[in-house]
């Protein structure tokens, strides 16, 4: 694989991507926010501040996640509706360098409006003059951007082989299947039935676990301590590995596609 060639490619994502008007999205959180702060203190005006708090992360979470799967979904399947990819393909790049350089040019996208709406996000707390663990939501931005990336490289992979609309509801199937895959796990224990307890430990073993990138309950509510540092760089590699995993499994489909 040529970094310099996957580099440049990533870079036309990335400004491919940005010219769509995504960065708009931004927009719309700023002014979602003191919106849903005035919502929030009609009805609950007691404990404002920890469900904005909630609410807030909650946003940034959303709007990423929709960014990912509808923008993923779409980034192979374009250039093959486009025909662009055959034009791609005749030149001397490698299949690997086109799948690689869709994922880090979404990513790098993903990048910008996590650090962006984390900074809005922060910059409201503070002019509103609520208490919130800084430290804390830093670092569950930061694994936000790491379970974005994951759904990232889910979102190629499924396009892939399939359709973008197929594509995009089977992405936010492995998304919500991923936040509860534990949980999968502890039904399958309760049931009592071999064949129920095989499935869920096959879906717990093939499915992304995606709590372990959740951090927002720690730190918004702050019902236990951030993970050890251990725990941290441990779950942290879980997230890039399975989405090396999962681009790897892209390129091979890819390879065997012709056009």
């Amino acid at each position: 694989m040529n970094l310099g060639r996957t580099y440049v490619m990533a870079k036309n994502v990335f400004k491919e991507v940005i010219r769509d008007r995504i960065l708009y999205i931004i927009g719309f959180y700023a002014l979602l926010l003191p919106i849903a702060n005035l919502a929030i203190f009609e009805f609950t005006p007691t404990t404002q501040d920890k469900i904005f708090l909630d609410f807030g992360f909650a946003a940034m979470s959303a709007i990423g996640l929709i960014v990912a799967i509808f923008i993923g979904t779409g980034l192979v399947n374009k250039e093959i509706e486009k025909r662009t990819i055959l034009v791609l393909i005749a030149k001397p790049i490698s299949r690997s360098e086109f799948i690689t350089s869709k994922y880090l040019g979404l990513s790098a996208v993903l990048a910008v409006l996590v650090i962006a709406m984390t900074v809005i996000y922060l910059g409201f707390l503070q002019f509103s003059k609520m208490e919130y663990p800084t430290f804390s939501i830093l670092i569950a931005a930061f694994f936000l951007f790491l379970q974005l990336s994951l759904i990232t490289a889910v979102s190629i992979t499924l396009g892939v082989f399939t359709s973008s609309l197929i594509a995009t509801a089977l992405s936010f199937a492995v998304y919500l299947m991923g936040n509860i895959t534990q949980d999968l796990v502890q039904l399958g224990r309760m049931s009592k039935s071999p064949g129920i307890e095989r499935i869920t430990q096959g879906l717990f073993l093939i499915l992304p676990d995606l709590s372990r990138l959740d951090l927002k309950n720690d730190a918004v509510y702050g019902l236990q301590a951030l993970p050890d540092p251990l725990t941290l760089i441990t779950n942290a590699s879980y997230g890039l590995f399975y989405s090396v995993m999962m681009l790897t499994v892209a390129i091979l489909l890819f390879l065997r596609r012709e056009f």
